[in-house]
């Protein structure tokens, strides 16, 4: 009778437990973005505790959202075509020669910034649509067809620059339009810039958009099983193209804030910004196998990434350490994926 008693015990306690673990992987599998949330609150705390005033300061805090603007517009792009299954290595190179495009238009040809900004914007769009069409209609891996343009574009970017940079002070002289995002303001000790609220106005309208709106249901359809999705009646091949054409829009407009970031517009710039927006996209818990995932997990991802940084620029502590603890942060942000995915089937 004891024997029998304390086994229902130890069946009763392993059901509790097996139960806790269920709850905590749905709520994982309904709320992706979560676990990058709860790092970037312990980050936070973790350095505040560290370093006190120092890092709690208004100037500090804001000073992490001006440094990860752009790899948050850059990670919104990211992350729609990582949503589709696909993946989007030239968004960089978008980035840049978007904003060369902006800037060679104004210097070169004396045509008025805002319409060398909107050529810009414009030749972003037609890249992406291009990426979109050989993805959708040629049926060509994704991952092949952002690699060739990445190459592309990048060399376009210096054959047409000449790989010459235009200074900032001829900017901020002739064409002060082209730093708009660069604007900064204060408030209450806190500096913020048109990049940064423009950044969060993206991530908002895009949380939104995937959320509340037909075509967003449709690119998670998308990444989720592209068969299926068709054979519901969503037009697969339209929601790819739209895609990878609001990517290539996205990262224009980051080139654009790329210029108000640095001042000058330079085709060296922004060179990482593909690898730092797939980093962001992962330790946001979005899915790179598409369809599950959410675009505040990527600017929390982002967020990490800009307090890691910081945090451990003002400890004094090698640069270094940042890409071991955000390396460790990527292997670990990828196996939770697998084993949410592995559980929820």
């Amino acid at each position: 009778m004891v024997a029998n008693a304390t086994d229902e015990t130890h069946s009763e306690v392993e059901s509790d437990h097996n139960g806790i673990i269920r709850k905590f992987h749905h709520l994982l599998h309904q709320t992706p973005a979560l676990v990058p949330l709860i790092v970037l609150s312990l980050s936070i705390m973790v350095f505040g505790l560290l370093l006190g005033s120092k890092f709690f300061s208004p100037f500090a805090l804001t000073l992490i959202l001006q440094q990860v603007q752009i790899v948050g517009i850059v990670g919104a792009a990211q992350t729609l075509v990582i949503l589709t299954a696909g993946i989007d290595l030239s968004v960089g190179a978008i980035m840049v020669f978007s904003s060369v495009i902006m800037g060679q238009f104004t210097f070169r040809y004396g045509l008025p910034p805002s319409v060398a900004v909107a050529c810009g914007l414009l030749c972003g769009s037609l890249i992406g649509c291009i990426n979109g069409w050989l993805v959708a209609k040629m049926k060509l891996p994704p991952f092949i067809v952002t690699l060739g343009m990445w190459q592309i574009a990048l060399a376009a970017n210096f054959l047409y620059s000449a790989n010459e940079t235009i200074r900032s002070q001829d900017i901020a002289a002739e064409a002060p339009l082209l730093q708009l995002f660069g604007t900064k303001f204060n408030i209450g000790g806190a500096v913020f810039t048109v990049g940064v609220i423009f950044m969060v106005c993206l991530v908002l309208f895009l949380a939104y958009v995937l959320k509340h709106t037909a075509w967003g249901r449709h690119v998670y359809a998308v990444g989720d099983d592209r068969e299926a999705a068709g054979l519901s009646g969503v037009n697969v091949n339209f929601t790819l193209v739209s895609v990878y054409t609001i990517a290539g829009l996205i990262c224009a407009f980051a080139g654009w804030a790329l210029i108000g970031r640095i001042g000058s517009v330079s085709p060296t710039s922004g060179q990482l910004a593909n690898i730092e927006s797939i980093t962001a996209v992962v330790i946001g818990g979005i899915s790179l196998f598409g369809g599950r995932g959410s675009i505040l997990g990527m600017f929390f991802g982002a967020l990490i990434v800009g307090v890691f940084s910081l945090g451990l620029r003002l400890m004094g502590a090698d640069a270094q350490w940042t890409y071991l603890l955000i390396g460790t942060l990527i292997i670990v942000a990828v196996a939770l994926d697998q084993w949410i995915r592995k559980v929820a089937s």
